[in-house]
């Protein structure tokens, strides 16, 4: 089983987070999650958080939503590239 790499989104989320001084319990129960499992599997990019959950977490750390909405369009043009590299490479046989 391999490694999955952490996302641009992720690193963020996680960094952001640390900045605004929140526990990973903190921020899911002030987001109606009833585990922070929901906020350390994005932080560790095995899920992405909804997008209205993006805007939520926009306001409770204080990040701007033009900022959020880089960040996250960044991070899924970064999946989606992978994604049909991967694609690619698996034609070349």
């Amino acid at each position: 089983m391999g490694t999955r790499k952490v996302s641009k989104l992720s690193a963020f989320l996680k960094d952001k987070r640390l900045l605004a001084g929140l526990s990973q319990g903190e921020v899911a129960k002030k987001l109606g999650y009833t585990s922070p499992q929901f906020v350390s599997n994005w932080e560790r990019g095995l899920s992405d958080p909804p997008i209205r959950t993006l805007r939520k977490i926009s306001t409770l750390y204080d990040v701007p939503l033009e900022e959020m909405h880089r960040v996250t369009l960044d991070a899924t043009i970064q999946k989606v590239t992978e994604e049909i590299r991967k694609k690619f490479d698996g034609w070349k046989k």
